[in-house]
């Protein structure tokens, strides 16, 4: 035969809660019993079973009771509402819980702190950002720099992280390019083709004459930074592969452009 009521003691077998939840529940107005015992004791039928079920999934997203109490007054429909909303803010909470999980293995595997993928929300600005904030105090007196800035500083937050992104993203494609060519000389068409095309990725915030790609190039070889940035993508020496890339290919500019130069005369 069906039970018709459930107990206190019944509801702490069945559930796992605790006598002392149970009766501040009741006091609270969160879970009162649908009636009472000729001695005095807390009966529970199904549907209080089911609510205090409904309460104890609610406690799981870290909700307080007082919202708790707010959404089980709520008909249904309403209830899947607010729910779908913190299940979207969980999803994000998800997403940058595995982010950092990610970079701390990655950072107790060894890789350096400059390369790891952090720094997405509050005051401290992402590591790459931060790197053009570092470019900033080396070359932010030259010319070039400030019209590179001016550039940056023109396009919204939201699209510039975005453009961030896929620079960045476009550089990891030409260095690990740069890698599988390393154990070519310096000078051959298919580098030099690598070189334009790595030019290309910053010409949209910067004209990208032979001084500033040459000042590019030597910061590439001698920053300790960009180093370990560039060397994860190879071995140790690939960043002045880069190096001896670009600088020939600045010489070869300066050359077609004496070239031209003697041609208009």
């Amino acid at each position: 035969m069906k039970k018709q009521y459930y107990t206190v003691k019944d509801m702490i077998v069945i559930t796992g809660v605790t006598k002392r939840t149970l009766h501040y529940y009741d006091e609270i107005n969160l879970l009162k019993p649908e009636s009472y015992s000729n001695k005095g004791y807390r009966l529970y039928n199904q549907e209080d079973l089911k609510k205090l079920r409904t309460i104890l999934l609610l406690k799981e997203l870290d909700l307080p009771l007082k919202e708790i109490a707010a959404i089980i007054q709520m008909p249904k429909q309403e209830q899947r509402a607010v729910l779908a909303g913190h299940y979207e803010a969980m999803q994000i909470k998800k997403q940058k819980l595995e982010r950092i999980l990610t970079n701390l293995n990655d950072f107790i595997a060894g890789k350096d702190i400059n390369n790891l993928d952090i720094f997405h929300e509050g005051n401290v600005l992402p590591v790459k950002e931060q790197y053009l904030m570092e470019a900033k105090y080396v070359y932010g007196d030259t010319g070039k720099y400030k019209e590179f800035e001016g550039n940056i500083e023109q396009i919204p937050e939201e699209k510039r992280r975005a453009i961030f992104e896929t620079f960045d993203q476009n550089m990891q494609h030409v260095f690990k390019q740069f890698a599988k060519l390393s154990k070519e000389t310096p000078a051959t068409e298919e580098v030099q083709k690598l070189v334009s095309e790595w030019k290309s990725y910053l010409e949209p915030f910067m004209v990208c004459d032979t001084e500033i790609l040459q000042c590019i190039a030597y910061t590439y070889k001698d920053d300790a930074g960009f180093k370990e940035y560039i060397n994860q993508f190879g071995d140790h020496r690939l960043n002045e592969f880069v190096h001896q890339a670009i600088m020939h290919y600045c010489g070869n500019e300066k050359i077609a452009y004496k070239e031209s130069k003697s041609m208009l005369e």
